[in-house]
């Protein structure tokens, strides 16, 4: 009887522990994500907060390490984009519809929907961008739009100025349904944002950005929700900084707006 032919399996090149690092902290941060759903069910607020706060540092951490070790791959790359989706684009909806929307009933769950819907339009166009070969001049200085973390981060600001003043307030479902559409739109726009991945530090600032960095993590040991919430604040007064030194920028001809830079 002849023997059936058997399909050799490609041999997949070996990983060493320092390149699973990234993939690694992927996970951590889709784990943190997840808890916190738990914590908001229990309605422990404040841990929710910070478990996605944990989820978002993790989150910038693994794509700059994976470049650091030369550990980025296709596969830790899908790795992120779900991960980001769970962390930033669930769980903060869902955090804010134990917290507030449930009130409202049907209306407050379409409001998850629409901001759920918004994260994986904006990361789907974010993951399209990546794989193009030729890449617009802009790229490297500003988003399309309004990165899903920090997304997350203004979504949620209802809730972290609450933990210091106007609980009543900003528990409103009003309010948090306000913050909801606008942090979509943000998501799907074409508003140049800050990018921040490639910005140097002339030699004369180091020391100062330094000081800066402890005075920040100082801020968030003391007083973590009134840092936090001047964090977003100023991330916030940002944007219109932004559109005014992508129009600056491309009227003295440094860069192209996208519909130029293809033929």
């Amino acid at each position: 009887m002849a023997n059936k032919p058997t399909t050799a399996r490609p041999d997949r090149p070996r990983l060493t522990l320092n390149q699973m690092i990234p993939n690694m902290l992927t996970v951590l941060a889709f784990c943190s994500g997840l808890t916190a759903i738990r914590f908001a069910y229990e309605d422990r607020w404040e841990h929710a907060i910070i478990a996605i706060s944990a989820a978002a540092i993790l989150d910038a951490l693994d794509g700059r390490i994976a470049r650091l070790l030369k550990g980025t791959t296709k596969f830790g790359a899908e790795l992120d984009s779900l991960s980001d989706m769970l962390c930033f684009g669930v769980t903060p909806a869902i955090v804010l519809y134990f917290w507030s929307l449930e009130t409202i009933g049907r209306f407050g769950w379409v409001l998850v929907l629409l901001y759920s819907v918004a994260c994986v339009l904006r990361l789907a166009r974010f993951n399209t961008a990546i794989d193009d070969p030729d890449p617009p001049a802009w790229a490297g200085i500003f988003f399309t739009g309004v990165p899903a973390p920090m997304a997350a981060g203004l979504v949620l600001l209802p809730m972290i100025i609450s933990f210091n003043v106007w609980e009543e307030f900003f528990r409103r479902p009003e309010i948090v349904a306000i913050f909801m559409v606008l942090v979509s739109g943000l998501m799907v726009s074409r508003i140049p944002t800050y990018s921040f991945k490639k910005v140097k530090i002339r030699p004369s600032w180091i020391l100062p950005s330094m000081l800066g960095v402890g005075l920040i993590a100082a801020g968030m040991l003391s007083a973590p929700w009134t840092t936090l919430s001047v964090f977003l604040a100023g991330y916030l007064v940002s944007i219109p900084l932004s559109v005014r030194s992508y129009r600056a920028m491309k009227s003295r001809g440094i860069i192209k707006p996208p519909d130029e830079d293809k033929p």
